[in-house]
């Protein structure tokens, strides 16, 4: 990488700047917060883009996707299996390279233009007084800065649909919402210790059809969240549309919105966008119909790569490797994990919870690209725990170590040094558990916020 230090500077001021923030308490305005992130953005998108050295992913897998696009080839099979997501993102890159932009600069607007709607969004996530706080944080994030402008990584694209979806589905009121109110793990407990496991049985099976027509019934005034159910839907099924993770986002998502009746309508809809770009890729893409599930079984493989992060990393010394054995106790313990996670955290706040699931999911993957790190972000500064600043500076530190440092060697040094800086990842992993929202398992919110949320009123100032 040719500009290195410029762009480490920008980091570091970045890094700077939020600390400085959130000493001093500043409360920025929207117009200051976006001067600045976009300042550091189109700073280093482009410097990034008259660079020498460019990412290989960006290069060999993002654009043939959109060259696909300009070839009416699909452009999952087109990027042969470079590009394994649905085909929204290669229509814009489709687009922006017919507009005759220079892929170094059109590959990276995707994300630069997403990460700078995403700063307004964190702040309405984070909600209440510390909303521009959490906003200009943001908007210096050096992770986001080095992923969305040196990376050109899609990562921002799947965020800002996903975090739209919590504040649509969130709707308004105060920001702190309860989780499950009507718990049903602690009430089976409870029902097991006074009347034994048969008459707990018994007595859930009996109310069964009575809780059905209750949570399926219509409510007054259920119109206006039925709306939010149906936007925050198509908005997490647009996430889905950039990358897969999202999915992981979805539960939060679905407990903001106060009935069953609404997260079944934004469960339906989340599908709605997905289905629509695989149905319509013989259109739009020129895909073949009989090309149609071999797509698919491209975007469902999962190639079995560990070695750039944490555990995985430490067993095979460092190196990518294909190991199908490590990947898949990975794997499966990934959604052990995310189920014990649920569990502990089913009566927090739906932000908190998502932020637990995922950096839980940081700690106990076998792989990750420095990109994934991203994931986590706007939840955790928009509702920061005590560890939040050393985790990311301390993700930042190694990704930038990554991107700024390990690119200025050719192929055999840089294999030497891959090798230490994936080992090295594996102290980020604790630092990555202490900041998960420990202290914030059950929500403070009272029970009936949800309820006022979906009349539409403000039960507490903001």
């Amino acid at each position: 990488m040719d500009y290195a230090i410029l762009t480490g500077f920008v980091l570091v001021s970045g890094v700077v700047l939020a600390l400085l923030a959130q000493w001093k308490g500043w409360r920025p305005s929207l117009l200051a917060i976006l001067a600045v992130g976009i300042g550091f953005r189109v700073l280093i998108m482009t410097t990034s883009a008259i660079d020498s050295w460019q990412p290989v992913d960006f290069m060999e897998s993002f654009k043939p996707a959109g060259e696909a696009i300009l070839n009416r080839q699909d452009p999952v099979l087109g990027s042969e299996g470079g590009w394994h997501f649905l085909p929204t993102i290669p229509y814009v890159y489709g687009l922006l390279l017919w507009l005759g932009i220079p892929w170094e600069i059109g590959g990276r607007l995707v994300t630069v233009v997403a990460d700078i709607a995403l700063i307004p969004l964190v702040g309405k996530l984070a909600g209440g007084s510390r909303a521009s706080l959490r906003a200009f944080q943001y908007a210096c994030n050096p992770l986001a800065i080095l992923v969305a402008s040196v990376h050109g990584q899609v990562e921002p694209v799947a965020l800002v649909f996903g975090v739209a979806a919590f504040v649509v589905a969130r709707g308004p009121g105060t920001p702190d919402r309860p989780g499950l109110v009507n718990d049903p793990i602690t009430m089976a407990w409870r029902g097991v210790t006074t009347m034994g496991v048969g008459g707990a049985v018994r007595q859930a099976l009996s109310s069964v059809p009575g809780v059905v027509r209750q949570a399926l019934a219509p409510h007054p005034g259920e119109k206006a969240t039925l709306r939010r159910a149906i936007l925050a839907g198509l908005l997490m099924g647009l996430a889905l549309c950039a990358k897969s993770w999202p999915i992981w986002l979805i539960p939060g998502m679905l407990l903001l919105l106060p009935t069953v009746r609404a997260r079944i309508v934004a469960a339906v809809a989340t599908c709605i966008a997905p289905v629509f770009f695989l149905v319509t890729l013989p259109i739009f893409a020129g895909t073949s119909l009989s090309e149609i599930p071999e797509v698919i079984r491209v975007i469902q493989d999962i190639r079995p790569i560990v070695g750039e992060w944490g555990y995985s990393a430490i067993m095979v010394g460092g190196d990518w490797t294909l190991d199908p054995g490590i990947a898949t106790f990975g794997t499966r313990l990934i959604y052990v994990t995310m189920v014990v996670v649920a569990i502990l955290w089913r009566r927090a706040d739906p932000v908190d919870l998502t932020t637990a699931l995922l950096l839980a999911f940081m700690v106990v993957t076998p792989r990750l690209g420095a990109q994934y790190l991203l994931w986590f972000m706007p939840f955790l500064i928009a509702r920061p725990t005590r560890f939040t600043w050393p985790a990311v500076i301390g993700v930042s530190l190694w990704a930038g170590y990554g991107y700024l440092y390990m690119t200025q060697f050719e192929t055999d040094v840089w294999w030497a040094l891959h090798s230490v800086w994936a080992r090295c990842s594996i102290v980020l992993l604790p630092i990555l558990a202490l900041a998960m929202p420990w202290g914030r398992r059950v929500s403070d919110a009272p029970a009936g916020t949800a309820a006022s949320a979906q009349r539409g009123s403000d039960p507490m100032p903001v």
